[in-house]
């Protein structure tokens, strides 16, 4: 048996993210070309990157990439933290507003963005991802293959991003619940797709084969590993959650005190708002604003008489039309 800290590269993951950060540089330096404001990273958006690319540099690498895939549930559990509570929000905050409008302005993407940052659908989304995540099958397949490994890395970013799609305040078009939405919102994220690590520890057997030598690797049982990660999973969920959304009531609070509003509406969220009301315009079905009326009678035939070839007698319908005469 290999040793649970022997190295490996992971040159996919190092690839992938010095991917991330190349099309950050390419979008930053085109966005710059436009001269529109706000187009330019601040410093702590620079800050928020770094600090991004160093959570997902931990949780696809070496060695807790390798602990998460054959040894040890608490380090999967660490990694899906690291990358829906750590990765994710950092490398939202590290986009300008002006960016993130570039990139969600196609309008499938828009729609995308507008429905799954609801906060309903929200839950339902990251719920589905996150423990569809940890189902058994799924954690087998990751353990053996590679390629299902990027596939459930990637997925769990794109549900990083939906979960804290409704709090971030800076992505144009998303979902703004109030404060005390907000809080509500947080609150049942915190509880719903954690459900699993209840499982976890008051299971009384292992639940997944694959880290049955766990001992190998942090000095603990299978079953001990087991619950550890069902206690790290609420211990670092719930203060990460329930502290935004103390933030949250803490700042509506203050700006019912002070009778103001710290909300800043940005152009970019103005021109998106802008755009959708186009859309809908345009799928609106064109109505008619006038009745079609009907046609005038032709005059066609010569005005009926009393006598044939006389001329007169009663005149054709329509004749004191323009450019009609009686008579034919």
């Amino acid at each position: 048996m290999t040793s649970p800290y022997s190295f490996h590269l992971h040159l996919a993951a190092w690839l992938g993210i010095a991917a991330l950060g190349v099309l950050y540089l390419g979008a930053v330096r085109r966005a710059a070309r436009t001269e529109r404001p706000g187009t330019a990273p601040t410093r702590r958006q620079w800050f928020f990157l770094a600090a991004g690319l160093l959570a997902l540099v931990v949780a696809l690498t070496w060695p807790v990439a390798d602990l998460a895939a054959h040894w040890s549930l608490t380090a999967l559990l660490v990694q899906r933290l690291l990358l829906t509570l750590a990765a994710a929000p950092l490398l939202l905050l590290a986009l300008p507003s002006a960016l993130m409008a570039a990139a969600t302005k196609p309008a499938p993407v828009d729609r995308v963005l507008e429905i799954v940052t609801r906060p309903v659908v929200a839950v339902v989304v990251f719920t589905v991802i996150a423990v569809g995540s940890l189902l058994v099958p799924v954690v087998a397949a990751q353990s053996s293959s590679g390629v299902v490994r990027g596939v459930v890395d990637v997925a769990l970013l794109f549900g990083g991003a939906v979960l804290w799609g409704p709090v971030l305040r800076h992505i144009p078009g998303a979902s703004r619940p109030s404060p005390v939405g907000l809080a509500a919102y947080l609150f049942i994220e915190s509880i719903v797709p954690g459900f699993p690590s209840v499982i976890y520890v008051f299971a009384r057997h292992p639940l997944y084969p694959g880290f049955a030598h766990a001992h190998a690797a942090i000095g603990l049982s299978a079953l001990a590993d087991q619950q550890l990660a069902g206690v790290l999973a609420k211990v670092a969920t719930l203060p990460v959650l329930w502290s935004v959304a103390w933030m949250a009531l803490a700042r509506a609070a203050r700006e019912d005190a002070y009778g103001s509003d710290a909300e800043v509406l940005t152009w970019a969220e103005v021109e998106r708002q802008l755009e959708r009301a186009e859309r809908r315009e345009d799928r609106r079905p064109r109505t008619r604003h006038a009745r079609r009326l009907p046609l005038p009678p032709r005059l066609d035939r010569p005005p009926v008489t009393d006598e044939p070839g006389t001329g007169t007698g009663s005149e054709a319908p329509g004749s004191d039309l323009p450019g009609g005469s009686p008579g034919g």
